[in-house]
């Protein structure tokens, strides 16, 4: 009986312990996720008050930015330098997150995320990779797309076609 007991007992710590581990973890990237939300939603406020330094320090040295028009992929010089005439004028975007999604790596040293914002294009969808640097959450690399609610998806193609059939054509005799 008393080896019950005490197997019994052993097995009881066992699970506790990894119940802690396990809550441990959780808690860590709770942590993380609030930190990336509250990073996030300050990313998007440094675009709607045009605070152009604060904006672009978000991003790593080394990130990317793809647009929603298919030729749009920028690194962070060349996206600084597409976005300035905008924020010089004042005219920049302003992004609110409607729903927000964080994932995490194992080791917690990178994290990538979804999100619906309200936009003044109405719905669209911000993913991005980010890395732990320093410290700091740091986005290498932001996606914005435009949603296409499926009873419009013909009529949006419709609209593009002319335009994308030409880049289509191009991308296609490029090389790669």
């Amino acid at each position: 009986m008393k080896t019950i007991k005490l197997f019994f007992t052993f097995v009881i710590f066992l699970f506790s312990f990894a119940n802690l581990s396990a809550q441990s973890k959780t808690s860590k990237f709770a942590n993380e996720k609030a930190a990336i939300s509250k990073m996030l939603d300050d990313f998007n406020v440094a675009a709607a008050n045009a605070e152009f330094e604060k904006y672009f320090s978000f991003f790593a040295d080394e990130s990317t930015f793809i647009g929603t028009d298919a030729t749009e992929v920028w690194n962070k010089q060349e996206f600084k330098t597409w976005a300035k005439p905008h924020f010089d004028k004042k005219k920049t975007w302003d992004f609110t997150s409607l729903k927000r999604n964080v994932y995490f790596s194992k080791d917690g040293k990178m994290a990538w995320f979804d999100e619906l914002l309200d936009t003044q294009m109405k719905i669209c969808r911000g993913s991005g990779v980010l890395e732990k640097i320093n410290g700091q959450w740091k986005i290498k690399q932001y996606v914005l797309s435009v949603t296409v609610p499926n009873e419009v998806v013909d009529k949006v193609v419709a609209e593009k076609t002319a335009i994308e059939d030409v880049l289509l054509q191009q991308l296609k005799t490029s090389t790669k």
